[in-house]
């Protein structure tokens, strides 16, 4: 008797199919690292990160080929960035960062607390504070 073979088997046996996506370059074995898609209404070539599904109308590209990646004459390319990579810092923001720490490491003597309290009692208009609340009088009364 002939063995049936399951209609749920693959024919392909699956040590020779790779779960990893690969470069859509001819010739090129490389891992994708990034999907790049054309927009053809706009002329641009948008190359970001890996999509999570492998599509038809989309192209994986390995590092090398993502790198060096040139668009036709008269079209766009758009590099965008994977979210979840961390920004490197600029120097604007470490000056930024350093001065916040310079201010929140100042003693707050009195005469800034009794400043605050002087403004507050020259503003005829307040009532009464609750944090950055604040509770005015009528213009009528």
């Amino acid at each position: 008797m002939e063995s049936r073979r399951s209609p749920f088997k693959s024919a392909v046996p699956s040590n020779l199919v790779s779960p990893v996506r690969r470069c859509s370059r001819t010739a090129c074995g490389r891992p994708a690292v990034a999907t790049l898609t054309y927009v053809y209404a706009d002329s641009t070539a948008v190359l970001g990160p890996l999509a999570t599904y492998a599509e038809p109308h989309c192209y994986d590209l390995c590092a090398e080929h993502s790198e060096r990646l040139t668009a036709p004459r008269g079209w766009e390319v758009v590099r965008l960035t994977d979210g979840s990579a961390p920004a490197r810092p600029s120097g604007d923001d470490l000056e930024a960062l350093a001065n916040a720490v310079r201010e929140a490491a100042r003693p707050q003597g009195r005469a800034a607390v009794e400043g605050h309290a002087a403004r507050r009692a020259a503003d005829p208009m307040e009532v009464a504070r609750r944090g950055h609340l604040r509770v005015l009088r009528s213009p009528d009364q």
